[in-house]
């Protein structure tokens, strides 16, 4: 016959082999007697062999229906387990996404974002990318990154930055300084003193914005070292190379060789921000904006 089986048909089946009754069967199924009898010989019509010997008294598979009935059931758990991971991946919840983000995010809410999403999702394939503000952007324009925590990030066409928190500067003084001492510091007194700072090409615009607040005071500082990472930043300074400035959150790695004090005349503040590409994302890459918009202000 061109006729084939049908799923439906094979839930009629399993249901009728594992009753061993037709109005046992048909109840289970809330249908009546009838139609599923029928059902079940168009079955047998389609395979071209009896899948149950009827009496008046009983019901019984034949060989072809023992056979049957195993297959049956692997094929619907087959069925059921591709539909339940269609859903999955349509809400997010399987799949693999890659995440960018700054070394000093990790100071701040970025492992509670990074658990919270793994604990919803632990059957996402969790890429991260560490790198400048001006990297993770690059890989948002081409592709490679789904979603980026950045600092003070510069505009680009296209891409949609959401502000997660901001946080105070600090400077950041070797022990040996002769203001290591006090409780809090003006920019105004930095004005002879060399900085180390991050190069300029890790972004734009929080290098600017880190040096916006000494402009304000009548000067631009004196940069006699640049460094890639905090850590670097950190010793050099301890090693008395420079004095430099810092988001808040450095303070936690900070060397007992420097202190970190709190700025004073100044309203410059540093923002922690997510980047997504603009208008509507995968599911997968929407649940982890959700869960980083929702994080916790340090």
């Amino acid at each position: 016959m061109d006729e084939d089986i049908e799923l439906r048909h094979l839930r009629y089946f399993i249901a009728v082999a594992e009753e061993l009754h037709f109005g046992r069967a048909a109840s289970r199924l809330h249908l009546s007697q009838p139609p599923l009898s029928q059902q079940i010989r168009k079955m047998e019509e389609i395979l071209g062999y009896a899948l149950f010997v009827r009496t008046s008294r009983s019901v019984e598979l034949t060989s072809a229906g023992k056979a049957l009935l195993e297959r049956a059931r692997r094929t619907l758990r087959i069925v059921q387990r591709d539909i339940d991971e269609t859903r999955s991946i349509g809400n997010g919840e399987v799949g693999a996404i890659n995440i960018g983000f700054v070394s000093s995010a990790m100071l701040t809410t970025l492992p509670e974002i990074l658990r919270t999403y793994r604990e919803g999702h632990p059957n996402v394939q969790l890429h991260l990318h560490e790198g400048f503000t001006s990297q993770m952007m690059e890989g948002m324009e081409n592709g490679t990154l789904d979603a980026v925590i950045l600092r003070d990030s510069d505009p680009v066409a296209g891409i949609e930055i959401r502000s997660i928190f901001t946080e105070p500067y600090l400077a950041v003084l070797p022990v040996t300084h002769k203001c290591a001492a006090h409780k809090t510091i003006s920019p105004g007194v930095l004005r002879n003193d060399p900085f180390v700072l991050f190069p300029r090409t890790a972004g734009s615009r929080a290098f600017e914005k880190s040096l916006s607040m000494f402009e304000a005071h009548g000067f631009r500082p004196q940069i006699a070292q640049e460094a890639s990472h905090w850590l670097t930043i950190l010793r050099l300074v301890g090693a008395g190379l420079g004095v430099s400035i810092a988001p808040a959150c450095v303070k936690q790695i900070a060397f007992p060789d420097v202190v970190c004090l709190p700025l004073r005349n100044t309203k410059v503040v540093s923002e922690i921000e997510l980047g997504k590409v603009a208008g509507p994302v995968r599911p997968i890459v929407d649940r982890f904006v959700k869960i980083a918009m929702a994080a916790s202000i340090r």
